[in-house]
């Protein structure tokens, strides 16, 4: 199982205040298990690994197989929980490479994203690497609306119709929406575009486990029935509301404790280069479920040994608000031994036949050190290697842990209010129909920000 560790954060942590908090826990696990919490319409990933849809992961990956045969290329259109969580995945499992490799050798195609952000140069060159490849598309939005994924994908179905005419472009587009609504629900069935489905009672940032994030991690390749079966049994397994049985929970409570004293910066530190976008991912989760109502623990993440080398001085010395989650990996793919230098200019003969994974070990353990006897909490969750199966444990286990978090710290976190308040303010810019209030608004404060 992942196992979680609070050793390097029991200076500042007593034994009497994981105890005085197991009231507020046992109340916020009632709450969940229960559905009695606000956002509780919004619970159907607790039981997914076990109650998913069969009959959609067959058409999942009979889907997948078929993008594998046919093209070269997949594009994933989506923002926020419709990629970052297969984007995780993908950059976590794959090849650090992969990009580089050709289809044979990476044996699937190179998965690519757009929708994510409104660079018109980013456009532009996405669609120069597309020319003479063969492009499969799937787009991933409930509402159909959401503006970054919808202007790719307007751009996008239109290239691929182009390129291939209607009926060809029609096998390889791929909806994932809406079960019954929604401008892409519609379109599917006008057009006859294969679809799945973004469950009702599944937020967006919940749903790396579904359709959402299952057909692009399956047509890369990854087992995602693997994936099912990690996060089925980290779900058995995280049941009793007890720190000291759960480790899932034990989380929850020591990140809330530290909130408490004034550590308010979370900071998620790896020691693996293909997982910065499993923080980025996991970012998103704790940030849009826990920053409301004034509340929450900033999320943020560092890329170890990388990192070191410049936010590493500011953790080590600067303010003392942040605490650290160091997430790090048993077993490496691969042994890379450091060779023997018979002149050693750079004095490093010492660690001639070491293993580069027994350094990054021992470069975490001193980091840590340094960084307690700087004054910061350190918590640890460790899995035993990269795979489908531990990252469909992983997954689970930060899901519930936000979860329960959100709870303890009397939010909803299921929700995220605070999202539309730009939408509204762009919308009105560019004068979308309805805003013209606002719209005027907004122009007078931009004018007085220019007099300025």
């Amino acid at each position: 199982m992942i196992r979680f560790n609070a050793q390097n954060a029991s200076a500042f942590v007593s034994p009497d205040e994981v105890m005085q908090i197991r009231p507020q826990l046992e109340a916020a696990h009632d709450l969940l298990r229960k559905g009695r919490g606000p956002g509780c319409e919004y619970l159907g990933w607790l039981d997914l690994p076990s109650q998913y849809d069969r009959e959609e992961l067959t058409r999942i990956i009979q889907a997948a197989a078929r993008i594998r045969r046919n093209s070269d290329i997949l594009l994933v259109i989506g923002i926020g929980g419709s990629y970052l969580g297969a984007r995780a995945a993908i950059d976590m499992l794959s090849h650090s490479f992969s990009s580089l490799l050709g289809k044979r050798q990476r044996k699937a195609p190179l998965i690519l994203f757009a929708g994510n952000n409104l660079s018109p140069d980013y456009l532009a060159d996405l669609t120069d690497v597309l020319e003479n490849k063969k492009v499969s598309l799937n787009v991933i939005s409930k509402s159909g609306t959401t503006t970054e994924p919808a202007i790719a994908f307007r751009v996008f179905k239109r290239w691929m119709e182009e390129r291939y005419g209607l009926e060809e472009a029609q096998k390889r587009i791929y909806i994932t929406t809406d079960k019954s609504r929604g401008v892409l629900r519609k379109l599917a069935g006008e057009m006859g575009y294969e679809s799945f489905v973004v469950p009702d009672d599944i937020g967006g940032r919940f749903s790396v486990l579904t359709a959402v994030g299952l057909l692009p991690i399956a047509v890369a390749g990854i087992p995602v029935r693997e994936m099912l079966r990690g996060a089925r049994d980290g779900a058995k397994a995280w049941q009793k509301p007890d720190p000291e049985a759960n480790d899932c929970y034990a989380y929850a409570v020591w990140r809330n404790i530290l909130l408490r004293k004034g550590y308010g910066i979370e900071i998620m530190v790896n020691y693996e280069p293909t997982m910065n976008f499993f923080t980025e991912w996991w970012k998103q989760l704790f940030g849009e479920s826990e920053g409301k109502d004034g509340r929450g623990i900033f999320p943020a993440g560092v890329d170890n040994t990388t990192d070191l080398h410049s936010l590493g001085q500011y953790i080590q010395d600067g303010r003392r608000m942040l605490f650290e989650t160091v997430l790090l990996v048993d077993k490496a793919r691969h042994a890379f031994k450091v060779p023997f230098d018979p002149e050693n200019r750079d004095g490093l003969n010492f660690l001639a036949d070491f293993d580069l994974a027994d350094i990054n070990q021992k470069a975490a353990q001193g980091t840590v050190l340094a960084h307690v006897d700087g004054q910061v909490p350190n918590l640890r969750i460790t899995l035993p290697e990269r795979s489908a199966y531990w990252f469909g444990q992983l997954v689970y286990f930060f899901e519930l842990a936000c979860a329960i978090s959100g709870y303890l710290l009397a939010v909803n976190p299921f929700n995220q209010p605070g999202v539309e308040d730009y939408k509204q303010n762009m919308y009105a810019l560019l004068g979308k129909p309805g805003f013209e209030k606002r719209r005027t608004e907004l122009e007078k404060r931009l004018s007085r920000e220019r007099d300025v």
